[in-house]
């Protein structure tokens, strides 16, 4: 007997003989000969779910580790902040580069196949940086890190959505974005108790491992999907996202808070908790530990205080403001240096900067369906490559001060720092509420005729 398959695409897990790993070895087994819209549920949480879920966990745990491991890194070559920054940086920036033709290819060779290359670039470069004793050797070694992880999460979403019925997208899609949080929180505090047992290299050395586990898990596991006709990269599509209004105004307003928030968490709001708030590496660990947990919370109050803002009349874009407005609020009180609330400060930073991650859903909700992928991408790479500036010029501008005896830099060099990005953000804000105002002030007069 057969399992009847609902109208809407998703899948009933097929009825088997009793016995729970009789059900799930069949699942697993059938899921592999399956075509979209026919793949059982169990064989989605362990054939597609879970393999690039665990890829994109990775990535975010190796792009936000060097904020734990920044004194060891400065330490074993001797960098100065302009050279961590430049370092930890150089991961978006291969992130951003490959952004593209990590697009096509997904596209063009399915996620499978590219996303088992990838990881064991990945795995190299983790390895090669466990290897490194200089800052060139680390360099290299990050960006290839970096190309090697940036197509996890694009390769889960185009898994996720060739696999997955579109009723069920919106939830996966979060379940997504958690796994990476729980990725960036594993590089806080568990990261922190590693080192209390082995040296940085080695975590690099295992990381490397699992990079390679986790590529071959997706390859042996991840179904192949039916070939489909390619459409020969056009140029001018890509014009036609950035001309959009939409992405126009989308971008005008979040992308550049969206890269403080990536270039910052990831890097140097550790090393003002201890350079300016003089917190212990174990209370900076706990307190990133915190801010990465609440990336998940961050993440699903967001899709909740939207859906209820929608109910409500008010637009995507018009929350995406709000949350704007209280992250550039946030990053004044870290300016002002708020003593009294440094630890809160620091968690708030990762609570609210979630909100930048609206972009994506405001771009698929008002661009035309044909566009909306290549918008996607248009935006990571713009995302990655602010991210990377705003890494990397952090670091120049705290270099324009002089450490102290235990190279702590003074809280003038982060207000200085600090300030210069809510001056870069509120230019896009203003425009935003300037533009709304004309708006409705443009909508009662039409109103009153």
């Amino acid at each position: 007997m057969s399992g009847a398959q609902p109208q809407d695409g998703s899948a009933y897990p097929l009825p088997v003989p009793d016995g729970a790993a009789s059900r799930l070895a069949r699942a697993i087994w059938r899921g592999r000969q399956q075509v979209p819209g026919q793949l059982p549920a169990a064989a989605v949480l362990c054939l597609v779910f879970i393999p690039y879920a665990l890829g994109h966990y990775l990535s975010c745990l190796l792009r936000t580790v060097n904020a734990i491991l920044a004194p060891q890194l400065m330490e074993a070559a001797g960098l100065s902040p302009g050279e961590l920054g430049l370092l930890t940086s150089a991961y978006f920036l291969a992130f951003a580069l490959a952004q593209l033709p990590v697009g096509l290819a997904l596209d063009r060779y399915g996620p499978r196949r590219v996303q088992f290359a990838m990881l064991l670039l990945a795995a190299l470069g983790t390895l090669a940086f466990a290897g490194s004793g200089t800052f060139a050797q680390m360099l290299a070694a990050r960006t290839l890190m970096g190309l090697g992880l940036a197509g996890c999460f694009m390769a889960a979403v185009k898994a996720v959505s060739t696999w997955i019925s579109p009723a069920r997208l919106p939830s996966v899609q979060g379940y997504l974005i958690a796994a990476g949080g729980l990725g960036a929180a594993s590089a806080t505090l568990p990261v922190r108790l590693f080192l209390q047992y082995a040296d940085w290299r080695w975590l690099f050395v295992l990381l490397a491992l699992a990079c390679a586990v986790v590529g071959a898990m997706i390859l042996l596991l991840a179904p192949t999907p039916p070939a489909t006709p390619q459409k020969r990269f056009d140029r001018r599509v890509l014009v036609d996202v950035y001309r959009h209004p939409a992405f126009r105004e989308t971008a005008t307003m979040v992308l550049i808070p969206h890269t403080v928030f990536f270039g910052i968490q990831g890097l140097w709001i550790g090393r003002w908790l201890t350079d300016v708030g003089h917190f212990p590496e174990q209370s900076v660990a706990w307190l990133l530990y915190l801010g990465m947990a609440a990336v998940i919370f961050g993440a699903i109050s967001v899709g909740m205080v939207t859906e209820w803002a929608a109910k409500r009349g008010y637009d995507t874009i018009s929350v995406a403001a709000v949350g704007v407005a209280l992250f550039i609020a946030v990053q004044c009180a870290i300016a002002l240096n708020w003593q009294p609330g440094f630890a809160q400060l620091a968690v708030a930073f990762t609570l609210v900067g979630t909100i930048t991650g609206i972009e994506y859903t405001i771009v698929a909700q008002t661009m035309p369906p044909a566009l909306t992928g290549r918008a996607s991408t248009c935006l990571n790479l713009l995302i990655f490559t602010g991210a990377f500036l705003v890494q990397a010029g952090f670091g120049q501008v705290l270099g324009l001060w002089q450490p102290d005896s235990v190279n702590r830099y003074p809280a003038t060099a982060y207000s200085a720092a600090f300030g210069v990005l809510v001056l870069l953000q509120l230019p896009g804000l203003a425009w935003f509420a300037w533009r709304r105002r004309r708006v409705v002030a443009r909508n009662t007069v039409e109103s009153a005729f």
